[in-house]
C-alpha cells in the first residue's frame, strides 16, 4: 500500500490539523524516501531504490509562486504552506534555502498565511536544519513514545540509532518553539504488541512533554489506510482522556480525527 504524493505542490487541501493547506513535497514524486520507517504512514513503507531525483530548489520556488498567484487570483487563500510530502521533507539538501524563498513568497501573495514544517526531527540536530525551522511559524515535529522499544516499532528510524533522549535533548533546543506531534494507536506488529496508550506510556509521554514544553501539542489517531496490518484506530474518547491529561499541565493540545 502506497499513497504517494505525484506533484512537487499539491492541494490545497482541507487538513483536520491546519486548515486549508498548500502542500509542499521536496520528495521524490514516485518514491518514499525517509529517516524513519513508520508502520503507520499513509504514504506505505520507504522506497528501497535511492536513485531517483529531488525537486530543485529552482523548480519549487517557480512551481510555488505560480500556484500562489493563480490562487489569489482566485480569491483563495491557503491558511497554511505544509512542507510534508512523500517521506521526511529536512531530507532535502536546499532545506533552509527552500525555506527562504517561500517566506519570501508568502511574504508576497498571501502574508496572512503560515509556514508549517512536518518533521519526524531526525535531522533536528544538524545547524542549517535547525536554522530553517526556527524560521517557520509551525515547526511541528514527531514525538510518537518516550518509551525507546515503542518508538523503535512505531517509528523504526532508518540508518542512525535514534532514541528517547536524544530526541529530548535536542527538542528542548528549540526553548519552547515548536508544536509536537504524536500518533497514538494499537496493535500488533511483527509479532509484538503495541499500544502507545498505556497508563505507562502515557505517564512517560507527559513526563517527556514537561521537558521539551512545546507551545502546543497535536495528537491523532489512525485515520487512513496503513501499510502495516493488525493496527487499530484509538477512539476519540481515548484521545480526549490523555489530551486531558496534558491540559492539566498546562498545554494547550488539540485532538484530530
Amino acid at each position: 500500500m502506497q499513497h504517494l504524493f505525484e506533484q512537487v505542490i499539491f492541494g490545497p487541501i482541507h487538513s483536520r490539523r491546519l486548515g486549508l493547506s498548500l502542500g509542499v513535497n521536496l520528495l521524490p514524486v514516485d518514491a518514499k524516501i525517509c529517516s524513519f520507517n513508520c508502520i503507520y504512514c499513509e504514504c506505505g513503507f520507504n522506497t528501497t531504490v535511492h536513485d531517483f531525483p529531488f525537486p530543485t530548489r529552482e523548480q519549487v520556488r517557480n512551481i510555488l509562486s505560480a500556484k500562489l498567484q493563480t490562487m489569489v487570483a482566485e480569491g483563495e487563500i491557503p491558511d497554511v504552506i505544509t512542507f510534508a510530502g512523500n517521506g521526511e521533507p529536512t531530507l532535502h539538501p536546499d532545506f533552509e534555502n527552500i525555506i527562504d524563498d517561500t517566506i519570501e513568497l508568502r511574504n508576497q501573495f498571501c502574508p496572512s498565511a503560515k509556514v508549517s514544517v512536518l518533521s519526524n526531527a531526525t535531522r533536528i540536530h544538524k545547524p542549517t536544519i535547525f536554522r530553517a525551522l526556527n524560521k517557520v511559524d509551525n515547526n511541528i515535529l514527531k514525538f510518537d513514545s518516550a518509551i525507546d522499544k515503542t518508538l523503535q516499532l512505531l517509528d523504526q528510524p532508518v540508518g542512525s540509532q535514534i532514541t528517547v533522549k536524544w530526541l529530548i535533548d535536542n527538542l528542548k533546543r528549540f526553548e519552547g518553539k515548536l508544536i509536537i506531534q504524536t500518533m497514538f494507536l494499537r496493535g500488533e506488529y511483527l509479532g509484538q504488541f503495541i499500544d502507545n496508550t498505556t497508563e505507562n506510556e502515557v505517564a512517560a509521554w507527559l513526563e517527556a512533554m514537561k521537558q521539551i514544553a512545546p507551545q502546543q501539542i497535536m495528537i491523532y489517531p489512525i485515520d487512513r489506510e496503513t501499510p502495516a496490518q493488525h493496527l487499530q484506530k484509538v477512539s476519540h474518547e481515548d484521545m480526549e482522556f490523555i489530551a486531558e491529561q496534558a491540559r492539566q499541565m498546562g498545554f494547550q493540545v488539540s485532538v484530530a480525527g
